[in-house]
């Protein structure tokens, strides 16, 4: 499956001709020509680099992959590769890398199951249980726990609704439900939480935040800061927002990546590279907004080198 929108910043290079892209010629020889290889590689969709896959190897009987691996390092290395990875496949390895070694990328977990639809959670599980022999639900139960757990295995089975009907009696009562299982009592019943936030369509959803706000007198991402805590909470927090807006979602995780004094590199790489295709111009637009800098300019503060040269290339624009 391809990375595909119309408000992604990489698209289709026009004019295409894998002969003409020269890779081989920027990794022979002493050197590496690492401006020639983000020239291709963060001009090209998806779907063009799989002619370009096909060709290399027609010509030089070499992989380009391979190839790629033995000339480049660090994050920069990790960016190219992306770029060359099917989506459906870049998922299920960040989500593998998540939940191998001695720690959990919970962040990482929360990201992805909650932003992606459900026709794209089916195509994630089908091909992690192809590529590791093993379902990705029997991995997030090995590796979470509790209430967590619970949200994560929801999320993975991709069971909300997918219709646009919104039932305005249904969303009054299902706020009323919300608001007794947490504000209006002592405790918190997160279950009725996940119910409702993991299964109802997000039509539905948008208008259930609605009446909550009339009810509480308050956000319901202000009531989950105030009821929960941990994983838990920003897995909640996640699926609200991305309920309201994915692009903003993904501009806080940008913003976050990078604020303060070190640099969350994998979140940082993971959302570029995965929405390049897709919406990084809404993400981009919503970064200025909401923060009063552009995505542009944080990466180059934040960032150096080539890397810092392919992730502006991803980014698209000063703007």
């Amino acid at each position: 499956m391809a990375r595909v929108g119309t408000r992604g910043t990489i698209k289709p290079y026009a004019g295409f001709n894998a002969a003409e892209d020269k890779l081989q010629k920027a990794m022979k020889g002493m050197g590496t020509d690492e401006d020639a290889i983000i020239e291709v590689i963060a001009n090209r969709s998806l779907a063009q680099h799989k002619i370009t896959f096909f060709f290399f190897f027609c010509l030089f009987i070499q992989d380009l992959e391979d190839d790629l691996k033995s000339e480049l390092t660090g994050n920069f290395e990790k960016v190219i590769l992306g770029l060359l990875t099917p989506i459906t496949l870049y998922d299920v390895l960040e989500l593998k890398k998540a939940i191998k070694g001695a720690g959990t990328d919970e962040g990482c977990l929360i990201e992805i199951l909650a932003s992606r639809s459900s026709e794209e959670i089916r195509n994630i599980n089908v091909t992690y249980q192809l590529k590791f022999g093993k379902s990705l639900e029997d991995d997030i139960c090995s590796d979470t726990s509790f209430m967590f757990q619970r949200v994560l295995v929801s999320l993975n089975a991709g069971g909300r609704d997918q219709s646009d009907k919104v039932d305005d009696s249904l969303a009054k009562q299902d706020a009323m439900e919300l608001y007794a299982a947490g504000e209006k009592k002592w405790g918190t019943d997160e279950v009725k939480f996940l119910t409702i936030l993991c299964c109802r369509n997000k039509k539905h959803l948008l208008k259930v935040f609605e009446e909550y706000k009339k009810i509480a007198k308050k956000d319901l991402e202000a009531s989950i800061k105030s009821e929960m805590s941990g994983n838990l909470e920003d897995a909640l927090l996640a699926i609200v927002k991305c309920t309201k807006s994915v692009p903003s979602y993904f501009a806080e995780r940008l913003y976050k990546s990078m604020k303060g004094l070190g640099t969350d590199d994998n979140t940082l790489i993971r959302v570029m590279v995965s929405r390049c295709e897709i919406d990084m111009l809404e993400i981009r637009a919503d970064f200025k907004k909401m923060y009063g800098k552009s995505l542009h300019s944080f990466i180059k503060g934040d960032c150096s080198g080539d890397y810092r040269k392919v992730l502006l290339k991803l980014c698209g624009g000063e703007d």
